[in-house]
């Protein structure tokens, strides 16, 4: 199969089947473009990933152009983002037309209520994949852990922090690491 085409359908199911947006996605992103597919590595994969949480957009869509550009260039990353974009679209805009009250309708509400417990399960399931993979060193580990005691103490105490926020120290501390294993490396 063409490159251009297979990234087009491949995106094109991930996008149809998974539910629960860019989150849930991750995992069955890692499965098949890592795993099956082999069109990146799973250190490009966690890169895109924190990547695409950092930059404006869905984390799905954005992994989708990473891969597309990676395989194919500019189309490549075009076919791969419609791809994953197209599904959705073409569900949401079929109910907007027929189904006033969509959610009113009980077996509706009630798979919904079940689809919320499977997208749990995939963000937990990508978390848990990405932390196995994940290089173990101290600062990593370091940051790991004062992220988890830090969004817990939050939540607990319904404190007025944003993980954007989390996010950037994180940055800065492994910023900061970095320059300073440079330096200490030419020395």
């Amino acid at each position: 199969m063409p490159i251009l085409l297979d990234l087009f359908l491949t995106f094109a199911k991930i996008g149809a089947f998974t539910f629960g947006g860019g989150y849930a996605m991750i995992s069955v992103i890692d499965s098949i473009c890592v795993d099956k597919k082999k069109w990146i590595t799973h250190d490009e994969m966690m890169d895109v990933t924190v990547i695409a949480e950092s930059t404006p957009g869905p984390i799905s869509v954005n992994c989708a152009t990473f891969v597309g550009f990676k395989q194919a260039g500019v189309l490549g990353g075009i076919l791969a983002t419609l791809g994953v974009i197209l599904p959705s679209f073409a569900v949401i805009y079929i109910i907007s037309m027929f189904l006033d009250n969509f959610l009113e309708i009980a077996i509706i509400a009630n798979a919904f209520k079940g689809i919320k417990i499977g997208v749990g399960i995939l963000i937990v399931d990508a978390g848990i994949t990405m932390l196995q993979k994940m290089k173990k060193n101290w600062l990593s580990c370091a940051i790991l852990a004062g992220s988890v005691i830090v969004m817990l103490l939050v939540d607990i105490f319904s404190w007025n922090f944003s993980s954007i926020s989390l996010m950037l120290i994180a940055a800065a501390v492994g910023f900061v690491s970095y320059l300073t294993g440079k330096a200490g490396a030419r020395k």
